[in-house]
């Protein structure tokens, strides 16, 4: 599956089989990327495309000399589990 950046529409995203997206919303916050929600529909899931949308945007990150602020849960339990990109997240927010 093919990850594209949609930056008109502030997301990156996958074009499903369905015609439908799975996709990470991301806004702007002093050249920092917010990474905002993560969606993937309901009859896709469990098939892997969050956890492959949230390593691309940190692949990106690191290519671009960016960094993270997190608010998606899904992202956040991600980095749990794969610490190497823990460097590319400038801060988490108080919620």
């Amino acid at each position: 599956m093919l990850v594209i950046n949609n930056k008109e529409r502030f997301r990156y995203e996958i074009a499903l089989d369905n015609g439908e997206f799975a996709y990470l919303e991301y806004r702007w916050k002093k050249g920092d990327m917010v990474l905002m929600h993560t969606l993937v529909p309901k009859e896709s899931r469990g098939k892997g495309y969050a956890a492959m949308l949230v390593k691309y945007v940190f692949e990106d990150l690191r290519n671009r000399g960016l960094k993270a602020i997190v608010y998606c849960p899904f992202v956040t339990a991600y980095l749990k589990k794969h610490t190497e990109y823990s460097d590319l997240v400038a801060s988490w927010p108080v919620i």
